[in-house]
């Protein structure tokens, strides 16, 4: 559990709230141009963040947590491409009194058009308080303050908190650090892969394993609500389509039949399920309730339809179907009606996965390789993003400005995590203990 409140350091004993002009007006704000940014990413300062009394805690010492929270969020900034973070090693250290009242003509000279600085304080309850403030450098005014409540285990929860805060007021985008993505973790030769589901960080820390790998796993997603991960399984040599409860770590089968399915993935209300299911030799996109009951067919074309994803108001579905001859992506209504086709750019498409923001859909291309791009929700604007041998599997930030996806190497099969911005410049792989493939990114934590 994690606690914020705006203001938080007000009233502290400690006298950090000095006279710092919290809030005031400047004419020009800096900020960071998200589309042409990633050519020339904005230098900011990251210094460690200060302790006001170091004081051992269940995670370490308050002292090392203020470099390690630095570090969180410097990598975090980092791997956006729109920053380039100086510290928190080889810059000044900061002074508990410098929190509040920065060294603006340092620095200036340093370079830098931004600084992030904070504290971390131990409290007798066994907690921690952790304080985040954003500077202009500039016009030496601050720009952001935020402040966290945390258990000492969820030190890396409040970094990756305050990073959110550095981004969404210098690039006027949502927030994306503070979340998670589930993965399938592959280990073994190509021939006879052992695949297991996995949850960690974005950024690959706090990493577990959810399922043993007795059976193969693939495609999951988490549910909106955030406690539930859909996946097909092959448990017992039958693919189905199965519920992952993160409270319990209870596993539930999503609908008792002896017909294949797969491809699932939950409505933003967290209500449905949509995914595709073989029957008679022909595969169609089906619902059913989260909760369990009677499945509705939404599509009765000759062929294969398959990976549908729901538009974030819920109103319409996206899907990939080869009833034209190729495979080819198409979109509907929530109930089946007005099915078109939208990708006209030549080639081939499957996978498509809806924004969050619902004005781009994602999609692998094949031809001449496997590669991720995006096209607008009519079909126009198409853009491949990547240029790898096998890319494919993207799945959205939460601010729907990043995508993950999973490389496979030519000839040795391996598989890693990657991720790619909407300018397709900027490419980071996501380090995993093991293989990685079928990533789906999960929302915002609360």
């Amino acid at each position: 559990m994690i606690v914020t409140w705006r203001n938080v350091m007000r009233g502290l004993t400690l006298g950090l709230l000095a006279a710092t002009g919290a809030g005031t007006a400047f004419a020009q704000p800096i900020e960071v141009d998200v589309v042409g940014g990633i050519s020339d990413p904005m230098p900011i300062a990251v210094p460690v963040m200060p302790t006001p009394a170091n004081a051992p805690t269940a995670a370490g010492d308050t002292a090392t947590l203020g470099q390690q929270l630095a570090e969180v969020i410097a990598n975090d900034l980092k791997g956006s491409g729109l920053f380039a973070p100086r510290g928190p090693s080889g810059i000044a250290p900061v002074g508990i009194e410098q929190v509040t009242a920065p060294d603006y003509p340092y620095w200036a000279q340093t370079g830098v058009q931004a600084l992030v600085s904070g504290y971390v304080k131990a409290n007798g309850d066994g907690t921690l308080t952790i304080g985040c403030y954003l500077y202009d450098v500039s016009a030496r005014n601050e720009l952001k303050r935020d402040g966290f409540v945390v258990a000492p285990s969820a030190w890396r929860r409040a970094a990756h908190k305050c990073a959110d805060l550095v981004y969404a007021r210098l690039t006027g985008e949502g927030p994306y650090f503070d979340s998670r993505v589930v993965y399938v973790s592959e280990t073994g030769p190509k021939q006879n892969r052992l695949k297991r589901l996995a949850i960690m960080d974005q950024d690959g820390a706090n990493h577990r394993f959810l399922t043993n790998g007795q059976s193969i796993v693939l495609t999951p997603r988490f549910a909106p609500n955030r406690q539930q991960i859909v996946y097909m399984s092959y448990l017992q040599d039958r693919p189905r389509v199965f519920v992952y409860d993160l409270s319990t770590g209870k596993q539930r089968l999503i609908l008792d039949q002896p017909n294949m399915t797969f491809a699932p993935r939950v409505s933003p209300d967290s209500q449905y399920v949509v995914f595709s299911m073989a029957v008679g030799g022909n595969t169609d996109i089906y619902r059913v309730p989260l909760a369990g009951g009677a499945p509705q067919r939404l599509t009765s074309s000759p062929g294969i339809d398959t990976a549908p994803s729901y538009s974030p108001d819920g109103s319409r579905i996206v899907f990939e179907s080869d009833r034209g001859g190729s495979q080819q992506i198409y979109v509907m209504d929530a109930n089946g009606g007005n099915q078109q086709r939208i990708s006209f750019g030549g080639g081939k498409y499957g996978t498509p996965v809806w924004s969050p923001r619902g004005d781009l859909i994602a999609f692998t291309k094949l031809g001449g390789g496997f590669n991720v791009g995006v096209m607008t929700p009519d079909g126009g604007g198409e853009r491949v993003l990547t240029h790898g041998w096998q890319d494919e599997g993207p799945s959205w930030s939460p601010n729907g400005r990043v995508i993950s996806f999973f490389r496979t190497a030519q000839g040795s099969g391996k598989a890693d995590l990657w991720t790619v911005d909407l300018t397709g410049a900027n490419e980071r792989r996501t380090p995993t203990p093991l293989d990685g493939s079928d990533p789906g990114w999960g929302p915002l934590l609360p």
